[in-house]
């Protein structure tokens, strides 16, 4: 499994997957207005939502990942934006066939010893 790190970047819209690294490096600069090489992961996805592309870059070189489901369809759906900016649990949420944008986790605490 692919380890989830922040920031990850769904793209909000079906691409052409027969786009490779190139293709999908454009699509971040021109339509996120990103660099491809910050770090973060993004993650693009087909018409029928059964496949998964993520592109990253790594210390020296971009990374492309894909994963099809052959039975069912990853659950999310379009929105108004053109990017939505996912967590690490709810990249792995999607991942793992759960609606994202509908599971919530618990909010992360912050405290001090010293107060």
């Amino acid at each position: 499994m692919l380890v989830a790190h922040e920031p990850i970047y769904l793209a909000n819209y079906p691409i052409d997957f027969r786009k490779g690294i190139n293709g999908l490096m454009l699509i971040v600069h021109s339509e996120f207005g990103m660099n491809p090489t910050n770090g973060a992961y993004y993650v693009f996805s087909n018409r029928a939502r059964d496949r998964l592309k993520v592109l990253y870059w790594d210390t020296n070189g971009f990374a492309l990942w894909m994963k099809r489901l052959e039975k069912s369809r990853f659950k999310f759906e379009y929105l108004a934006d053109n990017r939505v900016k996912l967590s690490a649990d709810e990249f792995n949420w999607l991942l793992s066939g759960l609606p994202w944008y509908k599971t919530r986790g618990n909010k992360p605490e912050h405290y001090s010893i010293f107060a």
